[in-house]
């Protein structure tokens, strides 16, 4: 939430930073404005990147200037802290989207220009990529006159690699679905191309699947000048076997067919115009799987020539169709609700209502109970409750008295007491709900207990649907919890989501129409490999819970072949510059006009920090911090850099003034403040006039 808000507090002074670039006395050179809302709320969201961004970083307000037409700049003191992302001006973009069953990559290549810095001056510039559902980052590429840069992964322990690490900003998620990177010292007035490349999950739904793709752009990022059009190019690919007809349907932008797409299973849009301002809509694009009944198929695939594994793949799906008349299964259902100290407010709120929701949806012959869990177990009964209307009244009364946050999270009593309600009977399915934002201690023996229950009770196998919020809990304990039992496992990591991805989760546990579904005729087949995603993020959960080092290393070897990220590798960037180096002709030390000049490339690693979500965190969850809410107090020397680095607070909204000083000052001890008063006042820092005049010192006179 911290580094949210203070991206958008970055943003706005990047906007009114702005105001110092003169574009000439034509009004239609004139910057695009920001429609204003008296919602701040949605002001601020209106920050939050809808679509692949580009900001200046600027640190030094004196440097951002119109590098085509110099103008006079009133001196600015001080300097901006945090510093200002001012966005930029976009001049063309390209998206290609290969939708694969229930996953999508996309590829999107951009120009920007560095609009806003003097032809003189340099300075880091932002990227953000805004992805889709369950969006994860595979690559981003820049490139620049001189020199370019790209990421790729590596393992935790590659002593290879060099050991200098980048600032946390440099290489972060703003959001789980928004990730930020830094490139450094990028001059004024240059053109920036860059290819971003990511994967998301298609949302699926009644045999369509929907592919959405963040795609709305301010009207800032539209070049100030006379209006000129624009290309938008956008490219759509699905395909799904042999045999399989689609048929596909835009729903944002006027997309065509592709001619060349005749082959089964395949399908194609695209939409390639002329525009006049960027698209202010996603693109939102769904297809239909043709088929009434249930229908599958087996995908052959071959391994690339230099791919280090050479064993051939096949992939295998099953669609349950489009029949309207589908008989789900009955179901026992059992919801295991967190209710410590960190879940209260929004967490809390939030869960209420999905589980509300959840319960107005079940049948009337399903089975229902509800346990919710702190340091201690409160139950909504003591057995299994038919879900008629009356039951279901009760238990949203039950929810709304009972659900309030205490200390503690203890998770093993309260999961023995759900799988102890259930029959021994095999014509329901048993579900267990379990929802947490923390971490125990004991997960691994909560793992083996549930191991050993689904080893010595086959007749009765209940299937457990984990739901994890945010980042202090241990995703990974959940995921094996999960896999064990044969359910589902999702995340909000962020509590906007939480609401509609929780019931988006007990929507897919009511809507079960198959079960137990196995393989025959694979005895030859020595072991069975997810889709690479999948597989390093199951493989993670073993690892985890194993402790093995070796499948730690092959989840890092995984990684960087196929750039996804793990929790064993790390991101780097990579810095390739073209260096011109003199060959003498002859061996002398003076050189001559005959001397000719070679290029070489010259590289330079820098790692970026973990992307991983970790493995929980106990601290947290012992002291009861809501999720996302972890903010660590500013030691002193911060304060006073904070402070001290901002006297053109009129301008960026911050504030640098004598008051500001003194009460830092009394946070140290004494020997302290004076050793540090007296070398600022040796610099002229605390008697600058000049510098004062421009902060808040005027209003203590």
């Amino acid at each position: 939430m911290a580094d949210q808000e203070e991206f958008v507090r970055s943003v706005e002074d990047g906007i009114r930073l702005l105001k110092r670039i003169y574009f000439g006395k034509d009004r239609a050179v004139a910057p695009q404005k920001q429609q204003m809302t008296t919602e701040k709320a949605k002001l601020e969201s209106s920050y939050i990147p809808t679509s692949p961004m580009m900001y200046a970083v600027i640190e030094n307000p004196a440097m951002v200037d119109n590098p085509d037409i110099p103008s006079y700049q009133p001196h600015v003191h001080g300097k901006c802290y945090p510093p200002a992302l001012i966005p930029l001006q976009m001049n063309e973009i390209s998206v290609m989207a290969d939708c694969y069953y229930d996953t999508a990559f996309v590829t999107v290549k951009g120009s920007w220009r560095l609009h806003c810095i003097m032809t003189c001056k340099s300075c880091d510039c932002r990227i953000a990529v805004a992805m889709g559902e369950q969006g994860s980052i595979l690559g981003v590429e820049v490139e620049l006159p001189s020199k370019s840069y790209s990421t790729k992964l590596v393992a935790e322990d590659d002593e290879k690699e060099t050991k200098t690490i980048a600032k946390i900003e440099d290489g972060r998620f703003l959001k789980p679905h928004i990730f930020t990177i830094t490139i450094p010292e990028i001059d004024g007035g240059t053109y920036i191309s860059v290819t971003l490349r990511w994967s998301q999950k298609l949302l699926y739904r009644d045999g369509q699947f929907t592919l959405s793709i963040p795609y709305s752009f301010p009207e800032y990022v539209t070049p100030a000048g006379k209006k000129i059009t624009k290309k938008e190019n956008i490219k759509f690919n699905v395909n799904c076997g042999p045999g399989i007809e689609v048929s596909s349907k835009a729903i944002s932008h006027p997309f065509k067919e592709l001619e060349d797409e005749d082959e089964d299973g395949k399908s194609g849009l695209f939409y390639d115009a002329n525009v006049f301002n960027w698209s202010s809509s996603d693109v939102v694009i769904t297809y239909k799987i043709s088929s009434p009944n249930y229908h599958g198929s087996v995908l052959l695939q071959s391994p690339e020539q230099h791919d280090t594994d050479q064993r051939k793949m096949f992939s295998c799906y099953l669609f349950p169709g489009a029949l309207e008349c589908k008989k789900v299964f009955r179901k026992e259902v059992i919801f295991l609700v967190d209710i410590s100290g960190s879940m209260k407010g929004k967490p809390i709120d939030d869960t209420k209502q999905a589980l509300s929701a959840a319960l107005s949806k079940l049948d009337s012959e399903d089975l229902f109970n509800i346990i919710a869990f702190n340091s201690e177990e409160f139950l909504f009964s003591s057995s299994l409750e038919v879900a008629t209307k009356e039951a279901i009244d009760n238990a949203t009364q039950w929810i709304d008295m009972n659900f309030i946050p205490g200390d503690g999270t203890s998770i093993l009593n309260p999961l023995k007491q759900a799988i102890g309600m259930f029959s021994n009977g095999g014509e329901s399915m048993p579900i267990v709900f379990l929802i947490t934002d923390g971490a125990v201690e004991d997960e691994r023996q909560i793992c083996e207990f549930m191991k050993n229950h689904l080893t010595q009770n086959r007749t009765m196998c209940p299937r457990l649907y984990t739901f994890g919020i945010g980042l202090f809990c241990n995703h990974y304990f959940l995921r094996t919890l999960a896999m064990m039992s044969r359910g589902h496992y999702d995340a909000a990591m962020d509590v906007e989501s939480l609401e509609v991805r929780l019931e988006r989760l007990f929507s897919r546990a009511s809507s079960v129409i198959l079960a137990n579904i196995a393989f025959e005729n694979l005895d030859g087949l020595e072991e069975l490999e997810a889709r690479v995603k999948q597989q390093i993020e199951i493989l993670t959960a073993q690892a985890w819970f194993t402790e093995k080092k070796d499948l730690e290393q092959k989840i890092a070897k995984m990684s960087t072949q196929n750039a996804v990220i793990s929790q064993y590798t790390r991101m780097a960037l990579v810095q390739t510059e073209r260096v011109k180096v003199i060959k003498p002709t002859a061996k002398r030390k003076v050189y001559s006009a005959d001397e000719k000049i070679e290029e070489r490339l010259v590289q330079k690693t820098v790692l970026l920090h973990s992307l991983g979500f970790g493995f929980g965190n106990l601290i947290a969850t012992i002291e009861n911090i809501p999720p996302g809410a972890i903010d660590t107090e500013d030691e002193p020397a911060e304060i006073i850099a904070k402070a001290t680095s901002n006297c053109c607070g009129k301008l960026c909204g911050l504030c640098c003034c004598c008051s500001c000083c003194i009460r830092t000052f009394s946070t140290m001890n004494h020997q302290c403040a004076i050793a540090l008063s007296q070398c600022l006042a040796a610099l002229g820092c605390l008697v600058c006039f000049a510098c004062c005049k421009y902060c808040c010192c005027e209003g203590h006179k």
